[in-house]
This record gives C-alpha cells, sequence and structure tokens, in this order.
C-alpha cells in the first residue's frame, strides 16, 4: 500500500496529526502537536506506540501484514482461530496496563469497532455491493496505517422531546446526494480523543438508530483534517499553573470534542451504510463486540488502579487492619476479580460469526455491572482516604525549608515518609474527588450506553430464560402432582 509504514512511533504518530485539522479550545483555533493543554496526552500516547517496537513488546503488539510485510499492530488483526484471539488479548491488557485503565478511549479500543465493521460487511454488501467494498477497504487502509480513531455516535443535547421533524438540527443528517457522495449537516456529541485521531468513525448508538427519515440513518469515516469538520474541545484537566502533582491528569486526560460537520462531504468510498435502520440496528452490536470486549479489560486495569491506590493509602495512614476499611478494602477486590473472572468467561465462549472470525462472548451483563458498581467504587476510595483527599502540600510545601519540619512531623505516615504519602494521597484525589476524576466516573457511567437499556436487553435475550422458566413450571407441576397425592393417600388411609 502507498506510503504505508505500519505501527507508529512516537515520533511518527506526532508528526501525523500536524495535518491542518481544524480544532478549537478555548475560543482560538489551536495546533494540538504545540499547545500545552494537549501536550501530556499526546506525550502519552507516544510512549504507547513506542511500546509496539520495544524488544519487550514489539512480538506481543505487532503481526506481520500479508499485504506489504510490515509490522501491524494487532489492535487490527480479525480472529479466525483461538490463538489469534488470544494473541489479541494479551495485546490489549499491554495497552490497558501501561496506561492504568485510565485511557477509555485508547487507541486500541475503536480499531476494534473497524475489525468489527470489516466483520459485517458482508451485512453492508446486502444493502450495497460498495458497501462491502467499503469497509473491507478502510479495515485495512487503517490496519496497514495504524490509523487511531475516535466514533462519534451520538446525538447533541438539544431538546430531547422534539422529533427530528420539528427539529431536524437534533442529529447529523444528509443534505445532499451526489453521484460522487454526499454532504451531511450537523453535529455529534461527543467524541473521546478526537483531538488526537487521524479519522471519525460515524454511525449511531443504540438510543438514534432507528431513525423515522433514512436521510438520518448513514455510517461513514473521514479524516479529522476533512474540510469543514470543526472540533471544539472542552476545558482541559492539564493545565493548573500550581505545583500541586497531577500525575493522571497530566498523563491521561483524553480530551473529548464536539464535531460539527459544517456541510461536509463525505465521498462514496467512506460510506458503509445509508439509509437502512434495521441493518444499522442489527449492526451496532455485531461491529461492537470486540471494542466492548477490550474496553472490559481496560476496566479491569482500572479497577486494579483503584484498588493498589487504596490499598498503599489504607496502609499509609494504619487503617488497613481496621474491621471495616478490611470489608472495603475486600469488596473493592471482589469486584476486580469478578470482572476478571468474566473477561476469562468472555475468552472462553468463544463465537463464530458470519464474517467469518471469532468473537468473545456477549457482554451486555459486564457492561451492567461495571456501570453499577462504578460509582460504588469511587465511594469506597473516598471512605478509606478520608480527609486525606482534601488536604495534602504541593511540590513547593514540601520544598519549602519552613514548612518542610511541619510536614514531616504532622503529615507523613505509617512507616512512609511525607513525599510519598502526599503523592499517594494526591493521586488519590485525582481518581475520586477532583475534575478528571469526576469526569472519569461520568464516563464510566454512561460509555457502553444506558444502563438501564442494557438490563432490559440481557433480560430480553438471556438464552437460559425460557429453560429456567420451564424449570420452575416444572416444579409447580411437580409440587401439585405431590400435594394432590398425600390428600388420596390420607383419604384412603
Amino acid at each position: 500500500m502507498h506510503q504505508a509504514a505500519g505501527v507508529h512511533s512516537s515520533a511518527s504518530f506526532a508528526a501525523s496529526l500536524d495535518d491542518g485539522r481544524e480544532v478549537w479550545y478555548d475560543g482560538r483555533r489551536v495546533d494540538v502537536c504545540r499547545h500545552p493543554a494537549f501536550a501530556g496526552v499526546l506525550r502519552e500516547l507516544g510512549r504507547l506506540y513506542d511500546l509496539q517496537h520495544s524488544d519487550a513488546h514489539h512480538k506481543e503488539m505487532t503481526w506481520t501484514s500479508p499485504l506489504t510485510g510490515n509490522p501491524v499492530s494487532l489492535s487490527y488483526l480479525a480472529p479466525t482461530t483461538p490463538a489469534e484471539f488470544a494473541a489479541k488479548t494479551r495485546n490489549s491488557h499491554l495497552w490497558m496496563a501501561h496506561s492504568h485503565g485510565q485511557l477509555p478511549r485508547i487507541p486500541d479500543f475503536v480499531a476494534n469497532v473497524i475489525v468489527g465493521l470489516y466483520d459485517y460487511r458482508h451485512e453492508l454488501g446486502k444493502l450495497d455491493p460498495q458497501f462491502a467494498r467499503n469497509a473491507e477497504n478502510y479495515y485495512l487502509y487503517c490496519r496497514e496505517h495504524d490509523i487511531a480513531l475516535t466514533h462519534a455516535i451520538g446525538d447533541p443535547q438539544i431538546n430531547r422531546s422534539a422529533s427530528l421533524a420539528d427539529y431536524p438540527d437534533n442529529a447529523l443528517r444528509i443534505v445532499e446526494r451526489r453521484a460522487d457522495g454526499v454532504v451531511v449537516r450537523g453535529a455529534k456529541q461527543l467524541a473521546t480523543l478526537a483531538p488526537y485521531c487521524h479519522e471519525v468513525m460515524v454511525y449511531m448508538s443504540p438510543a438514534f438508530f432507528m431513525r423515522s427519515a433514512p436521510e438520518y440513518v448513514i455510517w461513514f469515516a473521514l479524516p479529522i483534517a476533512t474540510p469543514n469538520l470543526r472540533l471544539m474541545c472542552r476545558e482541559s484537566q492539564t493545565e493548573h499553573g500550581n505545583s500541586f502533582r497531577h500525575d493522571l491528569s497530566s498523563r491521561y486526560d483524553e480530551q473529548d470534542a464536539m464535531l460539527f460537520f459544517d456541510d461536509v462531504f463525505v465521498p462514496n468510498n467512506r460510506i458503509f451504510l445509508l439509509d437502512d435502520c434495521q441493518t444499522a440496528a442489527a449492526g451496532f452490536a455485531r461491529i461492537s463486540a470486540w471494542a466492548l470486549y477490550v474496553g472490559q479489560i481496560r476496566f479491569l486495569h482500572r479497577l486494579r488502579t483503584f484498588l493498589g491506590v487504596a490499598s498503599l493509602a489504607s496502609k499509609a495512614i494504619g487503617v488497613k487492619d481496621f474491621r471495616e476499611i478490611g470489608d472495603q478494602l475486600g469488596e473493592l477486590t471482589s469486584y476486580v476479580e469478578l470482572t476478571r473472572l468474566a473477561i476469562v468467561g468472555l475468552q472462553n465462549e468463544l463465537r463464530p460469526t458470519d464474517g467469518g472470525h471469532l468473537a468473545p462472548g456477549v457482554t451486555l451483563a459486564l457492561d451492567a455491572f461495571a456501570a453499577q458498581i462504578s460509582a460504588r467504587v469511587t465511594q469506597i476510595v473516598r471512605v478509606v482516604c478520608g480527609s486525606g483527599l482534601v488536604m495534602q502540600p504541593s511540590e513547593a510545601d514540601l520544598a519549602n525549608p519552613v514548612l518542610r519540619p511541619l510536614l514531616e512531623r504532622y503529615m507523613g505516615g505509617k512507616d512512609v515518609g511525607v513525599d510519598f504519602k502526599s503523592r499517594l494521597f494526591r493521586l488519590a484525589s485525582e481518581l475520586v474527588s477532583d475534575r478528571y476524576g469526576l469526569r472519569q466516573e461520568l464516563y464510566e457511567l454512561w460509555n457502553r450506553g444506558d444502563i438501564v437499556r442494557n438490563r432490559i436487553a440481557l433480560y430480553e435475550r438471556y438464552p437460559e430464560r425460557e429453560a429456567i422458566e420451564a424449570n420452575i413450571v416444572d416444579l409447580l407441576d411437580g409440587a401439585s402432582a405431590a400435594l394432590q397425592a398425600g390428600h388420596l393417600n390420607r383419604e384412603t388411609a
């Protein structure tokens, strides 16, 4: 493939973002490669990309492209055997472990949406054979060029009570159909990691894919640097202007953006679905199968981070052996282990797809569970740490010769010095009490979809439900027969 070089390094990744994209931050158009609000995550993503070239992890994170012979990311492997699926899983664990579960839209995630798109191509081809070719070509393009993607699947919050007929701007729509493509107008809320991505994959979440008009139904992908595509970023959590430690937000504030499509042209070869609600509805779960699975791997590593912080904090202030704290730590450990065991279960329920690949087990139960426990996990760390989340010295305080003796005497911990304790509790504070942690908690609640809808879908689709109901009917029938037999025995006695 032309100019395909395989997996990115930190240098090639940063250079690839210098493409004239239109990104707005705090009222100004900015260059994400040079603006300080974007520097920390850019460095961290570069460090993660460099892992693909390291002696320690190159073989665990890449495979050889059959097209070019280049090393390409295992994130883009469409597995056909259990061994290939296991290799993908190990790769995802590396991405998530090295970012401590703190990058929900890490490049490994949407890469697996594109794997799902490729797997679903034959169904798309039933609508138009060109859609199948587009999906396959786009998958190969992303794989060979190590494309980092965001996805945009939600509508803007304007007036959710209004119909599209009454308020057309409530959703992205096609405003012109041409021989060479379509023109779309509208917005998508929100696209996580978008300023650092090469491309965006646009489709519809389950809350929005049953549209009343075909012009609102479209799947497509475009470069972030597409003319008339504008990104507006939320306030960065990396700019602090003081010496307090921010070890998480300075590295993992992945940014979220509104995407404005101001009459944006989408060429035919970038369209994967048009007009058909039913295919879009059936396809969402299909194209999300691998992404939802790696999302749970990421959540496991996030839970492990919470457990590590809570455990160290309990030791640092001498409360680990308090019965109430031990109960909280045990509860948190149970969430880590239940999630790990559930992921093992998904690995052991591999299912062949119509596209010829192996997908993991269905994640609906774990999706609901993760959203259900996320706030509780945060609360446990708050209980363990107590007021230490609020009051810790800055780096300048620690270096101040007047304050230092006081800090060592009154703000140290059990068998730990004030430096370690203050940095540990600052880390805990970022996780559970400042704006970085609160944004992450909100993300965990909503990123897998509406928890109520997921629970309903889990119940309605549960394959054992009818058998379970039949067992109860048999129990009642058997109990009734036994009761009747008892009556007959008493009458004849």
